[in-house]
């Protein structure tokens, strides 16, 4: 083989989100994955707003798709369509948080993993192959700073607390 035959062509692919939306990236492997994602986040948090789209690898090969929030159903097939990664799916959440749902959507028979739970800006690094794309990693929110310290840790605490997750 030559060199040029396995070239893999690499893509930053920005997830455009909204500020104040959360989104879940991951894998899985079969048709059936956008209707128990679905039965998943909905049996979850009552109040929880999602959209959902899971590209097929096989067959017809297209985006298919899910939800209960229209604007986020159209998000999460926009970037469905941009990542292009076969078995990959996109989940946005509105008025819920990924910790709220994180191991109902891992306990989705046909999920595989998660690369990422997060508000922050993602960053979607992707192969390509003649044979098609595959999600290599992603580009969570920046890079650290430096180490916290007591006062940071202090922070940290009343933040949980605020909200609801320590006492």
């Amino acid at each position: 083989m030559t060199e040029s035959a396995n070239a893999i062509e690499l893509h930053a692919v920005v997830v455009e989100k909204p500020e104040e939306l959360n989104v879940i990236l991951g894998q899985a492997h079969f048709i059936k994955t956008v209707e128990d994602l679905h039965e998943a986040l909905a049996g979850a948090v009552p109040q929880l707003r999602f959209g959902i789209a899971f590209c097929e690898a096989s067959g017809p090969r297209l985006v298919r798709q899910s939800g209960n929030d229209p604007e986020l159903v159209e998000l999460a097939t926009r970037n469905a369509l941009a990542i292009g990664a076969g078995h990959s799916f996109i989940v946005f959440l509105r008025e819920g948080f990924p910790i709220n749902v994180l191991n109902q959507i891992k306990l989705v028979p046909e999920v595989c993993r998660i690369y990422c739970a997060t508000a922050n800006p993602v960053e979607v690094i992707v192969g390509e192959r003649p044979a098609g794309r595959a999600i290599l990693g992603v580009v969570d929110g920046g890079s650290p700073r430096g180490v916290e310290t007591e006062s940071d840790v202090a922070a940290r605490k009343e933040l949980l607390r605020q909200i609801g997750y320590k006492l």
